[in-house]
């Protein structure tokens, strides 16, 4: 077939297929770049000592922000029941994987409560969230009390300590109710012989109550909890170990000033109630304790619908 069209016609026809492709391009590109409202990627920075720090960060960006401190040795996904739960209502739910954790970069020093907080407070900061609620977990409650002391709570409008070290986990001349120095040295012999071995011990044992007569056992939590534990660094992790249970978070507690939920489990065998949960509500201001009988020190999962329907309930107070 014979083409009549004549050259500048050809050459309009190939300058606007060129645009229009263009165009199509640009377009899928910024669709691309730009987040929805309720999903956006999970992203790091870059902490003023140089340890990059991976974060996630979920639900409608303009949500009341709630951020996570996960425990020792996890990451953030150890909190994605409750993540995924409040992101569904409304809540813009944050995360981050605490330097030599998960993701994130593995510092040879730093590996401390002060740089843990620091390291919170700069994710605050820079993502410049206000009328946030924090919630710790574990060593993550100890991260939260720390941030408290030395950042005080100008961005905070709740605080939530779930199975939470604070206010000390060593036992003391002043804190007889502590546990002794040697089952401490005895994590870090674990970690030191065989940190795989460690891991798999624990979460198939204490943490989760499966070492309990007729406990329903979970393979799935067990492999989950060393995955992520096997993750982190070795050096970090190890280096944890004195900073969750020497820290002593008394003079933390205390300067408390918003409302603070407390959760823990009497049948706590990582972290005991009373030298913890009741210990710590004893010290903060108009603290609520709720203590769930029977549960273990891994209760975001075994009973994760009772915490996700109690931090919302709190969460709605404090909005």
């Amino acid at each position: 077939m014979t083409n009549h069209t004549n050259p500048d016609q050809r050459r309009r026809n190939v300058l606007l297929s060129a645009a229009t492709a263009a165009a199509g391009v640009s377009l899928a590109s910024a669709a691309a770049a730009t987040p929805s409202n309720r999903t956006r990627p999970p992203a790091t920075l870059t902490t003023r000592d140089g340890v990059t720090l991976y974060y996630k960060d979920w639900g409608p960006k303009n949500g009341q922000p709630v951020v996570f401190s996960h425990g020792w040795p996890l990451n953030s996904d150890s909190w994605e029941a409750q993540m995924i739960f409040l992101a569904d209502h409304g809540y813009r739910c944050i995360a981050h994987d605490r330097r030599g954790h998960g993701r994130s970069s593995q510092p040879w020093e730093g590996n401390d409560m002060d740089h843990y907080a620091d390291d919170l407070a700069q994710l605050i900061e820079t993502l410049d969230l206000k009328g946030a609620v924090l919630v710790g977990f574990s060593t993550g409650g100890g991260e939260v009390a720390r941030y408290v002391g030395r950042h005080g709570t100008k961005r905070v409008a709740g605080l939530a300590l779930v199975s939470a070290v604070p206010p000390l986990m060593l036992k003391t001349a002043d804190h007889p109710g502590g546990l002794p120095r040697d089952v401490f040295d005895g994590i870090r012999a674990g970690s030191l012989a065989n940190r795989s071995q460690l891991y798999k011990d624990i979460a198939a044992g204490p943490f989760f109550g499966f070492n309990r007569p007729g406990a329903k056992v979970s393979q799935g939590l067990i492999d989950g909890w060393w995955m992520q534990g096997m993750m982190a660094g070795h050096k970090n992790t190890y280096d944890s170990i004195k900073a969750f249970s020497e820290t002593d978070f008394r003079d933390d507690l205390r300067k408390f000033d918003k409302p603070t939920l407390i959760i823990h489990g009497d049948d706590d065998q990582i972290v005991p109630i009373d030298a913890s949960g009741r210990a710590a509500a004893a010290i903060v201001k108009h603290a609520t304790l709720l203590v769930y009988p029977g549960a273990p020190h891994g209760l975001t999962d075994t009973h994760k619908d009772r915490v996700n329907s109690d931090l919302l309930a709190f969460l709605k107070g404090a909005g």
